[in-house]
């Protein structure tokens, strides 16, 4: 019979919520509650048994992990989201180094469930990204009874052993079925470390062709004087007015668009979520490393503020891009723009209004869950006044600024767009203050950090101690600056300083030395080596914007693309030549979102250039089931 689940509120973050078997603890994952002066950074989060990584404090993952070495003695293998651990095949011996057959058991399985097999949730509901997992301590006739952390954060009642007690129906074919405990919630099955793989899921290699984009046309006929944007809304209105009522600009592309199978975009999902980990694991290895954070051709005089910004605001981001690569020879990703990124309306409207215009009704628009992840972000973001929006009189970054104050917006936070600099002033205690008077305190931008640091670098390198404190120029010296209002100490900017990093492409070689030979990068050095000069190489300044001053040279030594730009003079790094597929004479770059540091949505840009710059089309991209594509 199940019993009521009737607590109080949360728990203090690190307060023991109950013993499971084995008399493992659970702890409250209550992070609004967590002491910063204990937990300083990123380092401090991470929990480690007998010197062993268990998983960030206190969630539900690192739970798993921490009771399965306690009880059993092995661990499962590090993954980005919980519900990844459904995949796994196998587990690791800490003793001996050996591994354990797991097997996964679908919910609605025969196969049924055991003590110390691990219930994973899918992602949605109460875990919207992320999924979830949790113990399984008991199973009963009608219930199973399981431990976990990162629920809510309440003590067991009664000095029980278990977090939670889940409703089990057994059909009369013996299909066995876990409720997944309300709030949409859903169960995805039960991994189990047993030999016996009878009734269990089937992960059979996914086919190489399936990762193939295809390009497709509507049947309808498509001009470039159809309107199909609403001039009423302000960020449609801008867009018409840089680009008319159309995605494409050459005229024999714009009846068509990409599609990509339910399989590639799993794949995209997976590795927009863990690469994303990965650059903030690199960005660390960084900032306590000062030979390596040299390379980054960052003001010294910066340093102290990019670590401060990593240390407080680490999980700040909004959003960031990653550019892939995507064929069946693979998924490559080449870089992470998680400074200042733009095609967030392209994919997150303009794709899905085009499909709707034309009655494009094959598959579903990839960019669907955008504008709802990005709210999501902005309403987790612990913003308390108006969110200055500042970006350049580019057409491009009007358009992109007026759609972000529409998110912001939704998420119920007050927006005001800045074009440029102009009138911006200084107010009475310091501050800079916008052409209405505000005080500038929070601010989103579309401009680049860098584009601060060039300023910087043109008028204040030397003063340290102006840099240090983002302290105010004499009174009447010169108008505020963006230099003045990005760093200025007062101003919370979206995305933060540390972001500089990840950015950057020097960060490249860094996770190449970390994680060499993973199959999601390419390989990268800060200078020319032969086994790139083997495979060809691109020549990639570590900061630029827009496919800007890249050289690809093929494993002949020709020099077979070259992009002029503004950052010929930037360090330089050197990443293994692969280029983009190339259907029906078009480039296809395929770009994926993170929201928060999770997957919230993709978009492909397109270009008969074998580099994709500020200039490249983006063309509606459709998810369509894998026996859909071609040849299935």
């Amino acid at each position: 019979m199940l019993q009521e689940n009737k607590r109080p509120g949360p728990e203090p973050f690190g307060s023991i919520l109950g013993y499971a078997p084995g008399g493992v603890p659970s702890y409250s994952s209550d992070y609004d509650s967590a002491n910063e002066q204990e937990f300083t950074d990123r380092h401090s989060y991470r929990s480690f048994v007998d010197g062993i990584y268990m998983g960030m404090k206190w969630q539900c993952v690192e739970f798993a992990r921490r009771w399965l070495y306690a009880n059993l003695g092995w661990v499962f293998d590090d993954v980005a989201m919980a519900y990844d651990i459904f995949r796994l095949q196998s587990g690791l011996v800490i003793s001996d180094g050996s591994r354990l057959p797991l097997h996964s058991f679908r919910n609605g399985s025969r196969r049924r469930p055991e003590p110390g097999a691990m219930l994973i949730w899918n992602e949605g509901g109460h875990f919207t990204t992320t999924g979830h997992v949790a113990i399984i301590t008991d199973v009963g006739d009608g219930s199973v009874r399981i431990a976990e952390q990162n629920f809510e954060h309440r003590k067991w009642q009664d000095d029980r052993r278990w977090s939670r007690e889940l409703a089990m129906t057994v059909s009369e074919s013996g299909e066995i079925h876990i409720d997944g405990g309300g709030d949409n919630a859903e169960i995805l099955g039960w991994v189990i470390q047993t030999t016996d793989d009878s009734h269990a899921e089937r992960f059979a290699p996914a086919d190489p062709t399936l990762m193939n984009l295809e390009l497709r046309e509507i049947a309808a006929e498509v001009k470039k004087s159809d309107t199909w944007l609403d001039p009423a809304r302000a960020e449609d209105a801008a867009y018409i007015a840089a680009e008319g009522h159309a995605l494409a600009t050459d005229a024999t592309d714009l009846r068509k668009y990409l599609r990509i199978s339910e399989s590639a975009l799993a794949e995209l999902k997976r590795a927009t979520t863990e690469l994303h980990a990965l650059f903030l694991v690199a960005t660390e290895h960084v900032l306590r490393n000062d030979a390596l954070l040299e390379k980054f051709n960052l003001p010294k005089a910066l340093w102290p503020r990019i670590r401060e910004s990593w240390n407080r605001r680490r999980s700040e981001l909004i959003s960031g891009r990653f550019d892939f690569a995507l064929s069946e020879k693979g998924l490559k990703v080449y870089e992470y723009n998680c400074d200042s990124c733009g095609c967030h309306m392209e994919a997150g409207r303009l794709q899905g209004l085009w499909a709707d215009r034309y009655d494009c009704t094959d598959g579903y628009d990839a960019g669907r869950l955008l504008a709802e992840r990005l709210t999501q972000a902005w309403r987790k973001a612990d913003v308390d006044g108006v969110i200055h929006i500042m970006h350049d009189r580019d057409s491009e970054e009007t358009y992109h600024a007026l759609y972000m104050k529409r998110i912001i917006e939704a998420a119920g936070l007050q927006a005001v767009v800045l074009r440029g600099l102009k009138g911006l002033d200084w107010g009475a205690d310091g501050a800079v203050v916008d052409p209405d008077g505000q005080p500038i305190r929070w601010v989103w931008k579309t401009w680049a950090w860098e584009t601060a640091l060039d300023q910087i670098r043109g008028e204040c390198e030397d003063d340290d101690e102006a840099l240090r404190e983002g302290r105010p120029p004499a009174a009447g010296d010169h108008a505020p600056r963006l230099v003045d209002v990005l760093l200025r100490k007062s101003v919370m900017v979206y995305e933060p300083l540390w972001t500089l990093v990840p950015s950057n492409k020097a960060i490249l070689p860094v996770l190449w030395r970390l994680c060499p030979n993973h199959p999601w990068l390419l390989r990268s050095a800060f200078e020319l080596r032969s086994e790139l000069e083997e495979t060809g190489y691109a020549v990639k300044p570590i900061v630029g914007r827009g496919g800007a001053n890249i050289s690809l040279v093929n494993r002949r030594h020709d020099l077979v693309e070259e992009t002029a730009g503004k950052f010929e003079d930037r360090d330089q790094v050197y990443q293994e030549l692969w280029r983009l597929p190339n259907i029906d004479g078009l480039n296809v770059q395929v770009c994926t979102f993170s929201a928060g540091g999770a997957y919230a949505g993709s978009c492909v840009r397109v270009d008969r250039s074998l580099v994709i710059n500020m200039d490249s089309d983006c063309l509606p991209l459709r998810v369509v089931p894998d026996s859909r594509m071609a040849g299935k």
